[in-house]
């Protein structure tokens, strides 16, 4: 059916990299009298995929439009997403204690910096409560003090994940382990962000153990959630230099900041449809 006002639409692919799959696109593109404003593509040699990245207007409906697509899909046995530009993806926050991250994103999301919509912060502390009331946001505490209690908090998430239909977990400085269990439940839909120095340091107060090292450089990392802790494919990374004048305190703000800065550009680049997974790595059309 067509639209008399056109619809901005994102559409990404992957497929097996071949001759013919711009110029099949793009008929299907025109078939749907669509244009494109904005088109990024990638071949990959590692894994021999194409992944494909359009923005078109097109006045059409979802259902038009994927008719349109249809012949090239099969043909080319793509793995296709289509979405409306700047729709705001659900998404469910799990945090802890610190709120820098939280803030972060709230903040941007509500000055419409950020195409997310927040139904609700889920917590293993009561802390942040607060914070979450100021931006007007639902907060749910839930204890994890044991291994039931771990349990009754994964069992939580995920009906949070069903009840609110999420489409995006972000772990913004949510300080538990996720399970195997729930790593495989959330795959390629949760983001984590931690904090990475050269050498990385672990365990507690890593700030000071890092200002111990005379670090100069603090960094932060962004990165999809598996099973093997922090080794998720890397969504985006960020670093700031520092010497040997920073107290503790300075580290662990400069860090904060970085880590804030990292978190909220990988889910922007989420919630606009700018990454798709490559195996082990991600591929980023900014």
């Amino acid at each position: 059916m067509t639209d008399p006002n056109p619809t901005h639409w994102t559409l990404t692919l992957v497929c097996d990299d071949q001759p013919g799959i711009v110029h099949a696109v793009s008929g299907a593109v025109v078939a749907a009298n669509g244009n494109i404003t904005e088109s990024q593509q990638f071949s990959s040699a590692d894994t021999n995929s194409f992944f494909m990245r359009l923005q078109v207007m097109a006045p059409v409906d979802r259902e038009t439009f994927e008719q349109a697509l249809a012949p090239v899909v099969e043909r080319y046995d793509m793995r296709v997403q289509l979405d409306v530009v700047g729709r705001p993806m659900r998404t469910l926050v799990l945090v802890s204690k610190a709120g820098h991250c939280l803030n972060d994103l709230l903040y941007r999301q509500r000055g419409g910096q950020l195409p997310i919509e927040v139904p609700l912060v889920l917590s293993n502390h009561a802390d942040l409560s607060g914070l979450a009331s100021f931006y007007s946001v639902p907060f749910e505490h839930r204890p994890v003090t044991d291994a039931d209690s771990k349990q009754a908090m994964e069992r939580r998430i995920l009906e949070a994940v069903e009840e609110h239909d999420i489409e995006l977990v972000v772990l913004a400085r949510y300080m538990q382990i996720l399970s195997p269990e729930l790593c495989a439940a959330l795959e390629g839909r949760a983001v984590n962000i931690h904090h990475s120095f050269l050498p990385g340091f672990k365990g507690a107060n890593p700030y000071r153990q890092a200002h111990a090292r005379g670090v100069k450089l603090i960094g932060a990392t962004a990165h999809f959630v598996t099973s093997d802790l922090d080794e998720g494919p890397i969504i985006e990374q960020n670093v700031v230099r520092v010497d040997h004048t920073k107290e503790p305190s300075e580290l662990v703000s400069i860090g904060q900041d970085e880590e804030s800065r990292t978190l909220t550009q990988a889910v922007r680049w989420i919630a606009e449809d700018r990454v798709l997974l490559d195996g082990a790595r991600t591929i980023i059309f900014r």
